[in-house]
């Protein structure tokens, strides 16, 4: 699993990381952030991709997978 760490950074550099990752990897990708509004972020690209997301540790770690 390929893992990103995105702490620090303020959207929407998290989920522009991420989509780099899964394009990349195929996923599964464990992100990390911090910003308050990654969560959305995250959770719209998600959606509009066909990815799921699952809170890995509270809500600053999620595992994004193609389906």
């Amino acid at each position: 699993m390929e893992r990103v760490d995105a702490r620090g950074m303020r959207c929407p550099w998290p989920a522009l990381r991420l989509a780099r990752a899964m394009r990349e990897s195929g996923g599964p990708v464990l992100i990390l952030a911090d910003d308050p509004i990654a969560p959305g972020e995250i959770a719209a690209l998600a959606a509009t991709q066909g990815w799921s997301v699952t809170a890995a540790e509270e809500t600053t770690a999620w595992i994004v997978a193609a389906p």
